[in-house]
């Protein structure tokens, strides 16, 4: 080590405030990009692992291949794995107690599908043969149907066919019921003979509303003919944005149709096919790292900015005794080295602990709030590390290059006069005399020494107005990722519906009752429903209806809507009122009909790819909506009433989902309700239970055992839970990231104004010795926190504007809703600054006024 290193780590332990805090202050941000870039991986990495856990380890499927194609897919090198399976069809399921899922669905995999999908076994082994078969125990359980390991099963096994649609009808799509009656039939079947060798438990990939139970065989690759055809569905070696190219065209080269793709895991993998998305998620992924690194940048570079005159003023003693440009720089450079060598690997562990920690803290929530058996855990990649390590480096070599060529170039004289940093020409300082007069000398003082170390100053505002900036876009990113994924989902918000196809009896009424007050329902509400029509003028039709339906091209200057009217139970209403904000009274008038309207929908714009939120009407409170309705006697279209509107909102009660295109939801009381219905349109009421329930497939089997045959049941608990666990993880992710951006804000704040404190101290110390009270001190700390609070705001607010539009304009690649300032973000930042700031000086301030004013003025070093 040459001397000016040895002098240069004197220099460090002599100063060992300001080295510790430099030190600090890099730890800090290397912690930060360390620790966002794990959170970031290890979410994902979660979201991979419970969507394997539900659905299944696959990629790529190639529907329907025959031999010679499946050894071109098994070949191909992509290829990892290759799963065989096929869907045998569905057989008549005798003795079942269940009439909403009256078959067996019979599915067969090779040995490899039974690894790759979840498929739990409950007793008994897995099939070996195609003779063989595993039930599932929903079978006993719920259809009420005991089987043995052993016996012998003969099924017809076909297709679901209806008289409306040649198309046969798949597992994800319940029975076809009309009035009671079942509309399909199975055809185009074939006799199979199988060996009952286990039970599995009910899977998970299985849909609540699925009309047949599962039923799983073996399907051997040896035993395929030449002229047999198989489901191929692959995991790929590596999950990369090339795959969906490369599978088309191995599609196409062989004759294969067109795949389709595993998107619900891939897109965790960070892969899509849909441009606007893939493109969304890039300019994301670009704002939201440069916002970090920005803030990892000033937090590092203010740690060794603030300090520049100390620094220069040593290296100006340097020069004295003869060391040279490249000395002074190579000095500063070693500096930052030291530091660097020192925080990186403390600041790389103490990241990845403080996020494993806040895992281990949240896993108990997740688990608890969504019932998954996945866990948080840290994920640690090169990459994120080498990302943290290299964001660090540039930093601290940023940081101090501009410094130490600045020194490099000052005399001598100067640097150790500090005549470059503290400016004192008159104009330089000059102060406006309505300072003195209104807030006294001592607040002049304070800002005569903001402008006189300017440099020292910028550094201080500068960190404010990055934490401002990193905290409100923080939040801004995170409040509408979470509300493009509310808009993405199908809004289901209910487990199980029991539905009439008429008006509920008084029979009905007291079984809907029955079902209500069954043991593990912790919510209910009964609806009617009553589906009309209505001509709504062309000014009041929503731009994206008019647009995309009609183009613009309008009969008689009116378009068509579909009206869906729900009528609430009193109980239900009242709640429901009172959280839009409308008035129960005057929903309740029998003389007077007025409903909600829901005047805002989201949905997926299939033109353009996008998720779209937008109007579905223009009108206000007070307005009427003339409804029809077609008589189906002369066919001819009938006007039988008027809704006024009471309220508009976006906002749906339990059950009603969020309409589609050219459709308006209309929520009324039961008594307007019977005011509206007559003899022409009785038929087209419907009754309808929407239940919540703690155990929804036991509820579920409750409800089948004592329904009416005209009741009809559907269970869609696993569509409501995946979109709950996707909010709920997304909200931990989210305010998991606010909550440590506010943190890194708070302590960048804190380590500046704590540095530009200490390196005043024989400044406070000469100021007190001339006769300055500890009141006038408070004062002058006070003005300045003040000042710095209101200049980092000036500057802080509207750049942080500027860079949520860019993000809004960045997700509306794939969403379309309005552009809204997060104004209680806002509130919340504007008071934590002057907290903060206030808080940080009194703090660092406090500090000084105990030091002794004669050994302040001799101190050299912090």
């Amino acid at each position: 080590m040459n001397i000016v290193n040895k002098l240069t780590v004197r220099h460090l332990k002599q100063n060992k405030r300001r080295t510790l805090v430099t030190i600090i202050g890099v730890i800090i941000s290397v912690a930060m990009v360390t620790a966002v870039a794990t959170l970031g991986v290890s979410f994902m990495e979660l979201m991979q692992r419970n969507t394997i856990a539900s659905e299944g380890e696959w990629h790529v499927l190639y529907k329907e291949v025959n031999k010679e194609q499946l050894e071109a897919i098994k070949n191909d090198e992509a290829t990892k794995t290759v799963v065989l399976s096929r869907d045998r069809g569905y057989s008549l399921l005798d003795g079942s107690h269940n009439e909403s899922k009256p078959y067996l669905f019979v599915k067969e995999y090779n040995a490899q599908g039974f690894k790759q999908f979840p498929i739990e076994l409950s007793k008994g082994r897995l099939p070996k043969a195609n003779n063989e078969v595993v039930l599932s125990d929903h079978i006993a359980t719920n259809a009420k149907v005991a089987y043995k390991i052993g016996d012998r099963l003969t099924l017809d096994v076909g297709e679901r066919i209806t008289e409306a649609n040649d198309a046969p009808l798949q597992q994800f799509e319940p029975l076809r019921m009309e009035k009671g009656q079942v509309i399909e039939a199975l055809k185009n079947k074939t006799t199979a003979s199988y060996t009952i060798v286990g039970f599995i438990k009910r899977p998970t990939w299985e849909p609540t509303w699925a009309p047949g139970y599962t039923v799983i065989s073996y399907v051997d690759e040896k035993m395929i003919r030449a002229d047999d055809t198989v489901n191929a569905t692959v995991v790929l070696k590596k999950v990369q944005s090339s795959l969906f190219d490369h599978a088309k065209q191995l599609a196409k080269k062989n004759k294969i149709e067109s795949p389709k793709f595993n998107n619900n895991l891939l897109r965790y993998y960070g892969v899509t096919n849909n441009d606007s998305l893939h493109r969304t998620l890039l300019q994301l992924s670009g704002i939201i790292m440069a916002v970090i690194m920005i803030g990892s940048v000033s937090l590092i570079y203010n740690a060794f900015a603030i300090s520049v005159s100390e620094r220069s003023r040593h290296l100006g003693m340097l020069s004295s005794v003869g060391a040279t440009k490249r000395q002074k720089r190579n000095s500063v450079f070693f500096e930052g080295a030291i530091i660097g060598l020192i925080s990186i690997p403390i600041g790389i562990i103490g990241g990845l602990i403080g996020i494993g920690i806040t895992f281990w803290f949240i896993n108990s929530i997740i688990q608890g709030a969504l019932g998954i058996n996945e866990k948080l855990t840290v994920s640690v990649t090169p990459l994120s590390i080498l990302l943290a390590c290299a964001v660090s480096v540039v930093t601290i070599f940023i940081s101090t290059y501009l410094p130490a060529i600045k020194a490099s170039r000052v005399s001598a004289i100067d640097a150790i006069r500090q005549t470059t940093d503290v400016k004192l020409t008159g104009k330089a300082v000059k102060t406006s005399k309505f300072v003195r007069k209104l807030f006294g000398i001592e607040a002049e003082i304070g800002l005569k020494n903001l402008k006189r170390n300017k440099r020292r100053y910028q550094a201080t505002v500068f960190s404010l107005v990055i934490s401002i900036v990193l905290f409100l876009t923080v939040s801004f990113f995170t409040a509408n990722l979470k509300k493009s994924l509310e808009l993405s989902q199908k809004g289901v918000n209910y487990d199980i519906s029991v539905s009439l196809s008429t008006e509920a009896s008084v029979s009905d009424q007291k079984l809907l009752k029955s079902f209500a007050s069954l043991k593990d329902v912790t919510e209910s509400s009964v609806m009617k429903v009553l589906y009309v029509n209505a001509w709504i003028n062309k000014a009041e039709v929503a731009d994206e209806f008019r647009k995309a339906v009609y183009k613009d091209n309008f009969e008689n200057e009116k378009y068509p809507y579909f009206i869906q009217i729900h009528a609430l139970n009193e109980l239900n209403l009242r709640t429901y009122a009172k959280t839009v904000g409308a008035d129960y009274a005057l929903l309740t008038n029998p003389t007077n009909i007025t409903g909600i309207v829901i005047d805002t929908i989201p949905f997926k714009d299939e033109a353009s790819g996008k998720y779209i939120e937008t109007k579905v009407i223009h009108t206000k409170v007070g307005q009427s909506i003339d409804l029809t309705y077609s008589d189906q006697e002369t066919e001819k279209e009938v006007n039988f009433n008027k809704v006024e509107i009471a309220a508009l909102t976006d906002q749906l009660p339990m059950g009603v989902l969020p309409t589609q295109i050219g459709g308006l939801t209309i929520i009324v009381s039961e008594q307007v309700m019977n005011q509206l219905v007559n003899e022409k349109v009785n038929d087209r009421i419907q009754t309808i239970l929407y239940l919540k329930s703690k155990d929804p497939m036991k509820t579920q089997q409750e409800i089948e055992e004592i329904k009416e045959n005209k009741m009809f049941v559907q269970n869609v608990y696993q569509g409501r839970q995946q979109e709950e666990q996707m909010i709920m993880l997304m909200s931990v992710f989210t305010y998991g990231f606010i909550a440590l951006i506010t943190a890194i804000s708070m302590a960048n704040i804190f380590n500046t104004i704590s540095t530009s404190i200490s390196l005043r101290k024989r400044e406070f110390a000469m100021l007190k010795s001339v006769g300055m009270t500890p009141k006038g001190f408070n004062k002058m700390i006070n003005y300045e926190s003040i000042f710095y609070g209101i200049k980092s705001l000036i500057y802080g607010l509207p750049i942080s504007i500027a860079v949520m539009y860019l993000i809004h304009r960045a997700l509306m690649n794939s969403f379309s809703y309005g552009f809204t300032l997060p104004w209680i973000s806002m509130i919340y930042v504007v008071a934590a600054v002057f907290v903060i700031v206030g808080s940080a000086m009194l703090y660092s301030s406090s500090k000084v006024k105990k030091d002794n004013i004669v050994d302040t003025l001799k101190q050299e070093s912090i």
